[in-house]
């Protein structure tokens, strides 16, 4: 069985650098900022299956009804359980690639036969239903998707998803969608794709795009009668959420536009830098994106895993290596945690890789 992810060890272990570009989401948002009473807080309260305003505000943001929510610690968290809920041992799931490695460190770890279909790089990893059509057989239970895509940031648009919950409805399966990044989408940001019907679960958090990755605020999106066997599933894993953290979530959506911005604004200033960076390095190549907080970057020449080495011993910039993608020639460096270290990371990259 399937007991580790390489992945997140290496997140704990190696990450770190003077100019970290390893990270996956913004910047920390300074609890200072949160317009909250403190004197509020609690240490207990009700939420026995789950905390009822934060399940509310949850719904409300998504437009959904609070039966159809069920928290979780992080998004990580809520994938691992939304997959508990869906499968057997030996069901079949199909999960896109390249892929975030604790998707798929997931379904192995709950004894699922993992397929893959390709976001092939000469489409810009767009997401393509026909692939997944070609991968489907009669085992599949489970098709699995980001969106934003992770690594690349990629937007999937709402028809082509659309077919992808066909696809499910009529193998008898579901469609499983990360969410997370979705929400770096800042002008005229997609609905949700758990509207697109019953066969659809979708998860995500406060993490990436809020910056609140401390408060393990995360979410799935389910048809009722499925959320309810998720939560008597949890009871496996937990009593109940952290109550002070639950009711900081609570104010937390409260001022969600506030917090987006905060973060965006760095964002953004960071995908120009990006951009700028791309243009006058020829040596690596990455797909054009507007949106997201991650890059996937390819190195043209060389041996990847030398050369995040040297970056990091060299030139004290630390990138995620793209075996933890399952492409070893790639690397995936984020945004939006400050804009003068990313800068500076990036001319280090530079100087990293030139001739």
């Amino acid at each position: 069985m399937h007991k580790h992810s390489e992945y997140m060890h290496w997140a704990k272990t190696c990450q770190s650098a003077t100019y970290n570009l390893a990270t996956s989401g913004v910047g920390p948002f300074p609890l200072a900022e949160l317009p909250f009473d403190f004197r509020r807080l609690e240490i207990n309260g009700d939420n026995k299956y789950g905390y009822p305003p934060l399940k509310a505000a949850i719904a409300r943001k998504h437009g959904v009804d609070p039966d159809c929510v069920v928290t979780a610690a992080g998004t990580s968290f809520a994938n691992h359980l939304a997959m508990a809920a869906l499968l057997e041992p030996g069901d079949e799931v199909l999960i896109e690639h390249p892929a975030y490695g604790l998707l798929v460190d997931a379904a192995l770890y709950l004894g699922a036969q993992v397929n893959r279909f390709p976001r092939l790089q000469e489409n810009g990893y767009a997401l393509d239903a026909a692939e997944v059509r070609r991968a489907l057989t009669p085992r599949t239970r489970l098709i699995v998707v980001t969106n934003l895509h992770n690594p690349t940031s990629v937007l999937t648009p709402e028809p082509v998803l659309c077919e992808l919950a066909t696809l499910a409805r009529e193998a008898g399966a579901h469609l499983l969608v990360d969410e997370v990044y979705l929400d770096a989408v800042y002008e005229n940001t997609p609905r949700t794709s758990f509207h697109l019907g019953p066969e659809v679960v979708v998860t995500s958090s406060l993490t990436k795009i809020y910056g609140l990755s401390g408060l393990r605020c995360g979410w799935i999106l389910a048809e009722p009668r499925l959320a309810r066997a998720m939560e008597q599933l949890n009871n496996l894993f937990a009593a109940g959420g952290a109550f002070p953290a639950e009711m900081l979530g609570v104010a937390a959506f409260e001022h969600l536009d506030l917090i987006r911005d905060r973060a965006r604004r760095a964002v953004e200033a960071d995908r120009a830098s990006l951009s700028h960076f791309l243009e006058g390095t020829p040596e690596v190549r990455a797909p054009h994106t507007q949106f997201g907080t991650t890059a996937f970057l390819r190195l043209l020449n060389g041996e990847l895993e030398a050369f995040a080495a040297r970056l990091r011993e060299e030139f004290q910039t630390s990138v995620v290596p793209g075996r933890f993608f399952e492409m070893p020639r790639h690397f995936r460096i984020g945004m939006g945690v400050n804009t003068g270290m990313f800068r500076e990371g990036l001319r280090r990259i530079g100087l990293a890789v030139a001739p």
